[in-house]
């Protein structure tokens, strides 16, 4: 089953966002995704990735997953990794279609039927352009509501409703993050006792409307040194978190097992990472609480289920990140629902019920704070042929006749 044209698609309403579709001699085709730095991947799939892909075997996964970031490999989670991660997810989508099976009966069986989901309270519009990471790009100040779910607005204002809403939906989990205007101020350096006030006051909301009913994590956007991030713990400490999730920059593991031993809080990290290497490195310095894995980022299904399997002998929860894109979703769930140590999956109730339906033909079933993967071999979903329609779309193709 040889690859005979690769193929990627861009649309301008979503710059961070690529796909890229492997297409087989025998008609299968793959779909893979990954997301930031969409130009620099896209040429690294097309200039790199396609002259070595094309004419071999679609089923040799473990082989090609060694050769995609590089003669020299790679590590980080940087455009070669992201490219290879998004080829590496249609490989496995190959795959599964030629044996007319799911992605995880290919990674070796389900552990579960279904995963715990928990929502990550980002409005629709976050992270949706390619603009800096800071909190005035994050959608904090949409102009208009798109739909019912603008929860990035909602954690800051009104978390206690959107608490209740979410139980409503059988959600138990929530992500939040109220310190980031205080580190884009401050560099990350300092945080006042007003803007530490502040910040709390959406906990003090979530545990004063529904206790302990609902599972609050917060995320720290790695914006933080490390004596105030050890400070930010601390005045967490009594509301029970599930975890905090990335206190300090990630180019220094040893600090982060420096925050983690300062507080009771279990400290979630790892998304940003890019390799089993970087993982290993991790759980050796720090003694976190949860591992978190973005399978676009990161490597792919390949590298995934070995980080996976790495934490499992370290007895350490694993679980998927998505805020990115659809096919993210997918490939997470399939790898939650396969992994023995999940411990439960990331959604955006804002992207799944809005502008991810516009964009593949199905989606991982969501019913009462559990998800499923979708029914169809493979991933069990394809990109809606309207994509290929749309005016602002960018689809680059490279086959044997441009090698």
């Amino acid at each position: 089953m040889k690859i005979t044209e690769i193929e990627t698609i861009y649309v301008d309403e979503f710059p961070n966002l690529l796909w890229v579709q492997l297409h087989t001699e025998d008609g299968i085709v793959g779909l893979g995704e990954t997301f930031f730095g969409a130009d620099a991947v896209e040429a690294h799939i097309h200039e790199f990735i396609a002259p070595y892909l094309l004419g071999k075997s679609a089923l040799d996964i473990e082989h090609h997953s060694h050769r995609m970031t590089g003669y020299a490999g790679r590590g980080g989670s940087g455009a070669e990794m992201r490219g290879t991660s998004a080829v590496d997810i249609a490989l496995w989508d190959i795959w599964g279609q030629s044996c007319n099976q799911p992605i995880y009966q290919m990674l070796g069986g389900a552990s579960r039927d279904k995963v715990r989901v928990y929502n990550t309270c980002a409005g629709y519009k976050y992270v949706r352009k390619a603009a800096a990471q800071v909190t005035a790009n994050f959608g904090i100040a949409s102009a208009t509501a798109e739909g019912p779910y603008e929860d990035l607005d909602g954690f800051m204002n009104t978390a206690d409703e959107l608490a209740q809403s979410l139980l409503d939906m059988g959600i138990r989990g929530m992500k939040i993050w109220p310190f980031d205007f205080a580190a884009e101020a401050s560099g990350g350096n300092y945080i006042s006792d007003e803007d530490l006030k502040t910040a709390i006051i959406p906990f003090e909301k979530i545990r004063n409307a529904v206790g302990d009913r609902m599972e609050i994590m917060c995320e720290l956007h790695s914006l933080w040194n490390v004596p105030t991030a050890k400070r930010i713990c601390h005045a967490l400490e009594d509301f029970n978190l599930t975890w905090i999730e990335d206190p300090v920059r990630m180019d220094h593991q040893g600090n982060v097992g420096k925050v983690a031993a300062s507080t009771r809080a279990p400290i979630a990290v790892g998304e940003l990472l890019g390799g089993r290497a970087q993982y290993r490195d991790l759980i050796e310095k720090a003694d976190v609480g949860l591992v978190i894995m973005d399978i676009v980022w990161g490597g792919g299904l390949t590298e995934a289920r070995k980080v996976a399997s790495y934490c499992d002998t370290h007895s350490l929860p694993f679980t998927g990140h998505d805020c990115t894109g659809p096919v993210a979703l997918a490939a997470s769930t399939h790898m939650s629902l396969h992994a023995p140590n999940t411990f439960i999956q990331e959604m955006v109730r804002a992207f799944y019920y809005g502008w991810y339906q516009d964009f593949v033909t199905e989606l991982p079933p969501v019913e009462d704070g559990f998800i499923r993967a979708p029914s169809g071999p493979g991933l069990g979903m394809k990109l809606n042929p309207d994509v290929f329609k749309r005016p602002d779309a960018r689809i680059r193709k490279t086959n044997a006749s441009h090698l």
